[in-house]
């Protein structure tokens, strides 16, 4: 008889051979069992158990034969891509976003629906609206839900601190997700998730170090550190977009709380205000013409359009923003000495004269070896890096294939 302890002992190890296998065949395969047990180092009997059960549960299947030199073909099995379905949501935007997607995080579809102001209870109510219309586009099995949440997120507890824009406050939003749904719920603030999307699928797919930094409604980044993210001692880093950079009489409030924040001058808000400002006082520029109709209607694709169009007002006010980005990157990346920085979020679309800026400032900001090996590059994941870090926390959560 096996005491409990070594029954749990076996659990933990079969658990740990079944997510091995599938790690390596998702990584590496099509490939043979041969291949499987030379790659995990597991015996070929623990493999071909394996295997079997992961055929029967429908994740891998055998895809045809691979001639060998001496003996018979070996049969070649793969991961089946649509075996289990993914929900990524973000909340983070000027509505509530979420996709349907494969297990390579391929979108399957996609769906968006107006928040309409909503706050509190009635805002979870709204995404639950939401996964349910997602949840009718798919008729395979979920493996998980994953949620991009913008405030302060204790992703362990599955806990918002704080989120001003949807009025939570210690809100058990996973708890609350897990007994709607009965599936598994990974949260986690918008921009960390959107810097794990970024690592598994986009352009930090290739290093172990990122920082991502989310421009949009607000700035905040996102860490990962040898594959990891980067949480903080408790859950707060990445939060530069409330360090103080004004002060007194020109110091704006902040929805944090505080005044002078980085991201009351440098966030979409932000430029677009001074958009509406530019286009009522300058009739040179582009913009004026929608101060006969509604200036409302000036947002970030038609300032983008006016600084292509030669606004060179704009132009430096965007050049401005840029140069304290540069400065909040040359900050963190001397702390962390990460090379790779990738931006994101609404602000992302400006590109180059965006760009330009915050590299001379990190240039001028940062210790030159240092800045030379630091890389400022446009995300390319566009609106969907929140969704697909949300996927990806599902897939490492899950199945450890991240």
């Amino acid at each position: 008889m096996f005491s409990v302890t070594e029954k749990a002992t076996q659990k933990r190890a079969k658990l740990h051979n079944k997510r091995l296998v599938l790690r390596v065949i998702y990584d590496q395969g099509p490939m043979s069992r041969a291949d499987i047990a030379r790659a995990t180092h597991l015996a070929r009997t623990t493999v071909s158990n394996v295997v079997s059960l992961l055929i029967t549960e429908g994740l891998i299947e055998e895809v045809g034969q691979q001639a060998l030199e001496r003996g018979k073909p070996a049969t070649l099995i793969h991961v089946v891509n649509d075996a289990r379905h993914l929900i990524g949501i973000d909340l983070g935007g000027r509505s509530l976003s979420g996709t349907i997607s494969n297990l390579r995080g391929e979108i399957i579809h996609r769906k968006s629906i107006s928040l309409a102001g909503l706050r509190g209870e009635a805002a979870l109510q709204k995404i639950y609206q939401l996964i349910d219309a997602l949840k009718a586009e798919t008729n395979r099995p979920l493996l998980g839900i994953g949620i991009g949440v913008p405030g302060l997120v204790d992703a362990k507890r599955g806990c918002v601190r704080q989120s001003a824009r949807l009025d939570w406050w210690d809100f058990p939003l996973r708890q609350r997700v897990e007994q709607h749904y009965n599936l598994p719920v990974s949260i986690a603030n918008d921009s960390h998730v959107a810097a794990f999307g970024e690592y598994t699928f986009g352009n930090g797919r290739d290093v172990s170090n990122l920082i991502v930094i989310t421009v949009g409604m607000g700035v905040s980044a996102g860490v990962v550190l040898n594959g990891r993210l980067y949480f903080g001692d408790s859950f707060g880093a990445g939060e530069i977009g409330h360090v103080t950079v004004v002060r007194g009489a020109e110091a704006k409030a902040c929805p944090c709380g505080n005044r002078g924040c980085l991201e009351t001058v440098v966030s979409e808000r932000a430029l677009i205000a001074q958009a509406q400002a530019i286009a009522r006082s300058d009739p040179n520029s582009p913009l004026h013409q929608f101060i006969s109709s509604n200036d409302a209607l000036i947002d970030i694709d038609s300032v983008q359009k006016a600084i292509a169009a030669g606004d060179v007002t704009l132009l430096h006010t965007v050049r401005q923003m840029g140069k304290r980005l540069g400065y909040a990157i040359a900050t963190t990346a001397g702390i962390l000495n990460i090379e790779r920085v990738i931006i994101s979020g609404s602000m992302a679309i400006l590109g180059e004269p965006l760009l330009r800026s915050m590299r001379e400032e990190l240039n001028q900001c940062l210790h030159p070896m240092l800045a030379s090996q630091t890389h400022i590059q446009l995300s390319h994941l566009g609106q969907d890096i929140v969704m697909k870090g949300a996927i990806a926390m599902v897939l490492a959560a899950e199945m450890e294939l991240v």
